[in-house]
């Protein structure tokens, strides 16, 4: 399983912010999409979900161009969980964790009760199963946050497109989705491309980053090639440190001029 980009080029408001990124992303890889605000890592997820069109070039899946693809099709390969979660109609937490049931079902076709039991395999990961009758409107942000992580993986796609997953999440819940993430991935049949703003979460759960410097430049490689603190002082426009640990290295943002 392979996700490519050819010769892809976004703009944000007229503004070019990548530049002719040929990179392949492959199964059994987590990429972390890492730059500061205003650099296309969203615009560049929505490219990749067929959401947007590229300025140039074209985004494949297996050889196939994603903007050629049948929806149905693209939605039984292709995930994509959005910056922000939001539910505003009522509905359960199993109902709507079974939304990502809905590429698999013919017109008019209900649930198995192997698909519910999916749904629940994944509400439970992700610590929400005591929560399967609670309307969905009544959730904190973290809960909807991690709702709408449960139905990516109920849908079961290929590749995984995750957009500050961890956002409203706290410490525990930011990990434990992370842990979850890479675990599908070690399998080997999966692929995940994670916006991150946490270089940390980046440099334990990611194998891969891709730098977007916001002027169209980018790099692209491991995590143990690519992040230390003269790149990501330069990607963030801000002095990084570094520090070793028993666990690793560990970024640290340095105080500011003045304060």
């Amino acid at each position: 399983m392979k996700l490519s980009c050819q010769h892809v080029a976004v703009s944000i408001g007229g503004h070019r912010v990548v530049r002719g990124l040929n990179l392949e992303f492959n199964a059994g890889e987590v990429w972390g999409l890492l730059g500061c605000n205003g650099s296309g890592k969203t615009t560049l997820l929505n490219t990749l979900a067929a959401l947007s069109e590229p300025d140039a070039g074209s985004v494949l899946i297996n050889g196939k161009n994603v903007h050629e693809m049948p929806r149905h099709e693209l939605a039984r390969q292709l995930g994509l969980l959005q910056q922000h979660t939001s539910y505003v109609f009522d509905a359960t937490v199993l109902q709507s964790a079974l939304i990502g049931r809905h590429p698999y079902l013919g017109y008019w076709q209900q649930e198995s009760s192997s698909d519910i039991e999916l749904a629940r395999s994944a509400l439970k990961e992700a610590g929400l199963l005591e929560l399967d009758n609670r309307n969905v409107t009544s959730l904190s942000g973290g809960e909807a946050r991690r709702l709408a992580f449960a139905t990516i993986q109920v849908q079961d796609p290929a590749f995984m497109l995750l957009d500050e997953p961890s956002n409203h999440l706290d410490l525990h819940h930011q990990n434990q989705l992370m842990h979850l993430v890479q675990s599908a991935t070690n399998r080997g049949d999966k692929l995940a491309i994670a916006a991150l703003h946490d270089v940390n979460l980046a440099a334990r759960y990611c194998s891969h980053v891709l730098l977007l410097y916001g002027d169209g430049e980018f790099e692209a490689g491991t995590c143990a090639a690519l992040l230390d603190s003269a790149r990501l002082s330069r990607l963030y426009h801000h002095k990084v440190g570094e520090a070793q640990t028993a666990h690793g290295v560990l970024f640290y943002s340095e105080p500011s001029a003045g304060g």
